[in-house]
C-alpha cells in the first residue's frame, strides 16, 4: 500500500503553534526528516501543515513536537486513524487558510454539547470518569433527605391514632369436631375489660416503666435505634423485633387488624407512634398499653389479668403483684408459672417458667429502687413471691374440650413452618379450625375412665392410697395418624396438665415391643466377631428365639462379658415378684417372654441388639427422642422412658399399619375469611418404618399377650386385639397399650399431687390403690381400654390382622443346655411357683441384694455380689426430656420423673 493512503493517528497538541511552525518550516525550505529518523514508528506517518505526505516539511515539525506528544496521540481512543483524519479536518478543510486539506487545529471545531447530568463525567478518563463531583454528591444527598421528609410527611398525615375500644374486640376462633359440627368458639374478646387511668395502681405504672421503658415520662415515644435494629433485622431476614418504647408497644397491641411482620407495617407503626407521642398524653398512652397488653391465660388487659392471676380488681394489686404482672408482660408463654407446654413442651414447663418469672420479678423490684420509684425500705418488705391462683379457663372449655383446644392450638403453633399460623395470629382470631377429634369417641373414653374411677378409686375412704390418682389416654387412627380421642384429666378448668400429652409417667414393659422390633429389624450381634464387624454382621431373630427367663439374671454384653456399673458391680435383672420361668432350664422363647412379660429375657435381648438400635427402633415407630431416657443402662429396654399417651398410641399404630408410620396430628384444615390457610392433606406423608414382615410378626406376638397373657382383660368381642401391659418399679405408673387394625389406644394410670403450682412434685406409689395389693397394666388401665374400645368400634366392620410370614432365625442363647441338675436347698427357695395367671402382670420389682448373683443359665450359682439393680426406676425429667443417671451417678439414687412433664405436644 502506498504511504499517502495510510492515515495514522494525528497528534492532538499542535494547535495554532503547530500551524505557525508549519509556515515557518515552509518558508525556510527545510526538508522533512527521513522516514524512521525518530524512535516512534508513528513519526513516519505524520501529516504536514500543508498535507505534503510523509516527506514534507511536516515531518520535521513532528520531530520537533517531541516524543511525549507522539505517545499522547497513540493513546487516544481506538479509532486513532479516523480521529487523526477528523482532527485534520477540524484544523482546516480544503478551503482552509493554510492550504488544501488542513486547518488550524481545535479552535476551528464546534464546542462539545453539555449534558443535564454529567455522569459519567466528560473530559475525564479511567476511574475519574466514574467519580462523582462534590456538587453531584451534595445534590444527591439533599434529594434523598428531601424525599424522606416528603414521605414522612405524607405518612404522618395519612395515619391515625389507634382506638383502644376497637382493639378490645379480637375475633373468635371456632373449633369443629371431625364430623363438622361446632365444638367451641373462643377468642381474644372473651376476657378483656377496659379500665381508666385512675384505676391503675401507681406501683403498676412504675413497675412497667422500670421494666420496659425507663424514660417513658420524658421521651418522644419513639426509639430510633430500636426501630433501626428492627428494620435491619427484617431486611436481612433475621428475627423480627417489636418497638422498644411503651408507646410503640401500645401501637403494636392496638393494631390487631394488622399483625404482619413486614417493613410496611413497621413504617406505619413508626408514623403512628410519632403522632401518638405528639398528640396523646402519657396518661392515655399508659392506660392504653395496659388495657391492650396480653398477660396470658386468655387475659387481655390489666383488669382481666388481675382476675386471672390473683382473683382481684386491678386497683387492689400490691406492688409485689404489680411487679409479677410486669414480668408476665414480657411473654406469658415463658413467664406464667403454670407453664404452657402446649406451645413449647421443652422450655415452657411449670418449673422453668416459675424460675424465669421469679428472677424477672425480683429484678423489676430492684430496678424500681434504682430508678427512684420505690424506696429501699418498701423493697425490703417484699420477701416472698406473690401467691398465684391456678389457671381458670373459659367455662365453655370445661371437661375434655379445653384439652382438645389446647392440643389443636399447640399443633398449629408448633408447626408454624407447615401451617403458616403464628401464636400472635392465633390470638388475634378469625380462624375456623377443623380438628380430627371424634365427638363420640371422646365421650366414650371419658365415660370409661369415669366408670373405673367411681367404682374403685375412693380418696375419702383411702386417702393414703387413692388420693391424687390420675388417668390419661389417647386414641389414634393407624392409617392416617389422626388423633380421634384423648382423656386429659378430670376437667380442663380444674386439672390443667393434659395427661394425654404430657405426664412424665414411665411406660414400663410396654417398651419391650420396641426391643422385639429392633431385634427383628436390626438383628443381634455375633459374639465371636470384633466390635466393628459385629455391627455389620447381625442375625435377625425370630420370635421363637430362646433366652433365659431366670430371675436375678446376670446381664451380659453381646460379646459374653458381664455388664458392670460404674462401681464395677455386676447387673442383676429381676422379674416381677422375683419369678423365674421354665425352671430348671429357664429356657423361654421371645413370644412366651412377651406373654408373661419377662424382664430378664428382654433386657438381655436389648444388650445383644444394642441399646442404640433399641432407641432407634422406638423413634422409628414414632416416639420422640426427647422423651426417651438414657440408653446407657440395661433397664432402658424395660421402660425407663416417659413418652406421652398420644405418642405411645401412635407408635403402636405403626405396627397396626404393617410398619407404616404416621405422625399423630389433631388439625385437618384451617380456614379464614381469605380462604383455606392450612390443609393437612398437603403435608401428610407416611414412611415405612418397618417392613410388613417385621411389623406383622410383632403384632402376632402381641396378640398372644391379649389372648393368653397379661392382657386378657383387654379382649374384645369378635375382634382380634394386640397389646402390651406395663408397670414400673415402685408401682408408680401402669399402662395398657393395644390396637385393632382400625384403632390404637394407650391408657396410663399414676398418682401425683394435683397442685401444679408446687415445686418438685413426685410420683407416688400405688400399692393398695383401688383396694388392690398392686396396680398392674392388666388391671384398671386394661379395663378402661376394653370398655372404651367396645364403644369406639361399635358398628365398625370387623377386620383381622394380616397373617405374618415366617421371619428371622432362631437364636439360642444356650444351644446345649445341661441336664436338669440337682436342686440345692438355696435354689429351692428361689424357684418360683409356675407361670402366673394371665391377669398377673410380670414386670419389674425391687432390686436384689449384692449377694444375689446368677449367670445366664447357671442354676447352681453362688453369691458373688452383684449390684442392687434391675428395676425400671431410673431417670428423671427436666423440661420434658427424660434422662438417666450419668456414669458418676449411682443407679440406686436414680428416681422416676418428679416433674410431671413427659414431652408435651405428643411428647
Amino acid at each position: 500500500m502506498s504511504e499517502h493512503r495510510r492515515k495514522p493517528p494525528q497528534p492532538q497538541g499542535g494547535g495554532r503553534a503547530a500551524a505557525r511552525r508549519g509556515q515557518s518550516g515552509s518558508s525556510s525550505g527545510r526538508r522533512a526528516a527521513p522516514r524512521g529518523a525518530t524512535e516512534s514508528p508513528s513519526d513516519s506517518y505524520g501529516s504536514g501543515s500543508y498535507g505534503l505526505g510523509p516527506y514534507g516539511a511536516e515531518g520535521d515539525e513532528r520531530q520537533s513536537a517531541g516524543r511525549a506528544e507522539s505517545r499522547r496521540a497513540a493513546q487516544r481512543s481506538t479509532g486513532g486513524r479516523r480521529r487523526g483524519a477528523e482532527d485534520g479536518g477540524r484544523r482546516g478543510g480544503p478551503s482552509g487558510p493554510n492550504g488544501p486539506g488542513r486547518g488550524r487545529g481545535r479552535a476551528a471545531g464546534p464546542p462539545p454539547k453539555k449534558r443535564f447530568i454529567d455522569y459519567p463525567r466528560a473530559g475525564k478518563y479511567g476511574a475519574a470518569r466514574w467519580m462523582p463531583s462534590w456538587r453531584q454528591v451534595t445534590g444527591l444527598f439533599i434529594g434523598f433527605v428531601g424525599s424522606l421528609v416528603a414521605v414522612a410527611g405524607i405518612g404522618y398525615a395519612l395515619v391515625g391514632v389507634p382506638d383502644v375500644a376497637k382493639a378490645a374486640n379480637a375475633q373468635n376462633n371456632v373449633y369443629y369436631w371431625a364430623d363438622g359440627s361446632q365444638m367451641v368458639a373462643t377468642g381474644g374478646e372473651t376476657n378483656r375489660q377496659i379500665i381508666g387511668y385512675e384505676q391503675i395502681p401507681a406501683s403498676m405504672r412504675y413497675a412497667v416503666m422500670s421494666a420496659e421503658n425507663k424514660t417513658f415520662e420524658t421521651d418522644s415515644g419513639v426509639d430510633p435505634m430500636g426501630i433501626a435494629r428492627a428494620l435491619f433485622n427484617m431486611a436481612k431476614g433475621g428475627q423480627t423485633q417489636g418497638g422498644s418504647t411503651i408507646t410503640q408497644q401500645y401501637v403494636k397491641n392496638a393494631r390487631l387488624d394488622d399483625q404482619s411482620q413486614t417493613l410496611t407495617r413497621k413504617f406505619k407503626e413508626l408514623f403512628i407512634s410519632i403522632k401518638v407521642g405528639t398528640n396523646v398524653s402519657k396518661e392515655e398512652i399508659m392506660a392504653g398499653y395496659l388495657n391492650t397488653g396480653y398477660f396470658g391465660r386468655d387475659s387481655y388487659g390489666l383488669q382481666a389479668a388481675a382476675r386471672a392471676y390473683f382473683n382481684k380488681d386491678a386497683k387492689d394489686l400490691t406492688p409485689s403483684e404489680c411487679a409479677f404482672l410486669a414480668a408476665v408482660l414480657k411473654g406469658a408463654t415463658y413467664y406464667d408459672p403454670a407453664g404452657n407446654v402446649a406451645v413449647d413442651p421443652v422450655n415452657a414447663t411449670p418449673e422453668k417458667n416459675r424460675k424465669r418469672v421469679e428472677e424477672r420479678w425480683e429484678w423489676i423490684l430492684n430496678e424500681e429502687v434504682k430508678d427512684g420509684r420505690m424506696t429501699a425500705v418498701d423493697r425490703a418488705k417484699i420477701t416472698t413471691f406473690p401467691k398465684i391462683q391456678s389457671p381458670r379457663s373459659n367455662t365453655a372449655l370445661g371437661g375434655q374440650v379445653g384439652y382438645l383446644v389446647d392440643l389443636a392450638k399447640g399443633y398449629l403453633i408448633n408447626n408454624t413452618d407447615k401451617t403458616g399460623i403464628t401464636a400472635d395470629q392465633l390470638q388475634q382470631g378469625g380462624y375456623s379450625i377443623y380438628t380430627t377429634f371424634d365427638k363420640k369417641k371422646v365421650a366414650a373414653l371419658e365415660k370409661a375412665v369415669t366408670k373405673v374411677q367411681k367404682a374403685n378409686i375412693k380418696p375419702k375412704e383411702r386417702p393414703d392410697t387413692d388420693k391424687y390418682v390420675q388417668f390419661g389416654g389417647a386414641s389414634v387412627d393407624p392409617t392416617t395418624g389422626a388423633i380421634k380421642a384423648i382423656y386429659g384429666g378430670e376437667d380442663a378448668t380444674k386439672h390443667f396438665t393434659n395427661n394425654a400429652d404430657t405426664t412424665g409417667a414411665q411406660v414400663g414393659s410396654t417398651f419391650k415391643t420396641y426391643v422385639l422390633a429392633a431385634a427383628m429389624k436390626w438383628g443381634v450381634r455375633d459374639p465371636d466377631l470384633g466390635a466393628t464387624q459385629a455391627q455389620d454382621e447381625r442375625t435377625q431373630v425370630s420370635p421363637e428365639s430362646i433366652y433365659s427367663g431366670k430371675n436375678k439374671l446376670k446381664i451380659e454384653n453381646y460379646d459374653g462379658t458381664i455388664w458392670k456399673d460404674k462401681d464395677d458391680k455386676e447387673w442383676l435383672q429381676r422379674n416381677d415378684g422375683d419369678e423365674s420361668y421354665n425352671a430348671p432350664s429357664f429356657r423361654i422363647d421371645l413370644r412366651e417372654a412377651m406373654r408373661v412379660s419377662s424382664n430378664s429375657a428382654y433386657v438381655q435381648l436389648g444388650m445383644d441388639v444394642g441399646l442404640d438400635k433399641v432407641r432407634e427402633s422406638a423413634t422409628d415407630a414414632g416416639l420422640l427422642d426427647s422423651s426417651l431416657a438414657s440408653a446407657d443402662f440395661p433397664s432402658f429396654s424395660i421402660g425407663t422412658s416417659d413418652p406421652s399417651a398420644i405418642r405411645v398410641a401412635g407408635s403402636y399404630a405403626t405396627f397396626a399399619a404393617s410398619g407404616k408410620q404416621n405422625n399423630p396430628y389433631s388439625v385437618e384444615k384451617v380456614t379464614s375469611k381469605d380462604g383455606t390457610v392450612f390443609d393437612h392433606r398437603k403435608i401428610a406423608k407416611a414412611k415405612q418404618a418397618f417392613t410388613a414382615q417385621v411389623a406383622d410378626n410383632v403384632t402376632d406376638v402381641l396378640k398372644t399377650v391379649v389372648e393368653d397373657g397379661t392382657g386378657t382383660a383387654a379382649q374384645l368381642t369378635g375382634r382380634q386385639v394386640a397389646g402390651k401391659t406395663g408397670t414400673t418399679d415402685g408401682n408408680k405408673s401402669a399402662w395398657f397399650v393395644g390396637y385393632t387394625p382400625q384403632l390404637s389406644t394407650a391408657i396410663s394410670m399414676f398418682r401425683m399431687d394435683d397442685d401444679e403450682t408446687k415445686k418438685n412434685r413426685e410420683f407416688l406409689e400405688m400399692y393398695g390403690t383401688g383396694g388392690q395389693e398392686k396396680i398392674h397394666g392388666a388391671s384398671f388401665p386394661a379395663e378402661i381400654w376394653h370398655d372404651y374400645m367396645e364403644q369406639a368400634l361399635k358398628g365398625v366392620p370387623v377386620k383381622n390382622f394380616p397373617t405374618p410370614e415366617p421371619y428371622g432365625e432362631v437364636v439360642d442363647e444356650d444351644p446345649l443346655p445341661s441336664p436338669t441338675p440337682s436342686v440345692t436347698e438355696s435354689e429351692e427357695e428361689e424357684i418360683p411357683t409356675p407361670s402366673p395367671t394371665p391377669t398377673d402382670e410380670i414386670e419389674t420389682s425391687p432390686s436384689p441384694s449384692p449377694s444375689e448373683t446368677c449367670g445366664t443359665f447357671d442354676v447352681s450359682c453362688q453369691d458373688t455380689g452383684g449390684t442392687e439393680t434391675g428395676g425400671t426406676d431410673e431417670g428423671t425429667t427436666d423440661g420434658g426430656v427424660t434422662s438417666s443417671p450419668t456414669p458418676t451417678e449411682s443407679e440406686e439414687e436414680s428416681n422416676g420423673n418428679a416433674n410431671g412433664n413427659g414431652g408435651g405436644i405428643f411428647g
